[in-house]
């Protein structure tokens, strides 16, 4: 009998918040560092603006809680709050709030980024604009093409930062 000890992969969870539209990617580590990182799963979950804020949240919740159970993740990483328009602010906030209990009570690891954090880490510049993200998403796990929607290869550049900070 051959005993295969290769160490199973991390598996980390990027998480995009909002209320409208949570991005979320899946990455897996290799522990050895030999390989490149791979996408195992990206998207978003989405409510419907005319839905009563309550039931935006459940489903938020809801669809999360569902998420960490099904994909397991090592790690789940999310971006930090950053606004610079008052009138979405409050909502987006209670919508993270909504997902940081998701994640606390999954009893999972989590680390938070600013998006200047996640720019630096993908491609060296901590003001580097979209599409020098999304290409770097796109170089560092060997894609074909730009992960859709926005908030999907987002949330994977969220992922990939906890990797590069070896957390």
């Amino acid at each position: 009998m051959i005993c295969d000890r290769t160490p199973p992969p991390r598996r980390i969870l990027g998480i995009d918040p909002g209320l409208a539209r949570v991005g979320f990617g899946i990455i897996d580590i290799d522990e050895d560092g030999a390989t490149l990182p791979r996408l195992v799963d990206c998207g978003i979950i989405q409510t419907a603006a005319k839905t009563p804020l309550g039931d935006r949240l459940i489903t938020l919740y809801d669809d999360l809680h569902t998420l960490i159970e099904q994909s397991k993740p090592d790690l789940v990483a999310i971006e930090k709050l950053f606004f610079y328009r008052m009138g979405n602010t409050i909502t987006v906030a209670q919508a993270r709030g909504v997902i940081l209990l998701a994640i606390a009570q999954s009893n999972r690891p989590m680390v938070e980024f600013t998006p200047a954090q996640v720019k630096q880490a993908l491609t060296g510049y901590g003001n580097a604009k979209k599409p020098e993200v999304q290409a770097a998403v796109t170089r560092e796990l060997d894609l074909d093409a730009i992960p859709q929607p926005d908030d999907a290869a987002d949330a994977i550049a969220i992922a990939l930062t906890a990797h590069y900070q070896n957390l």
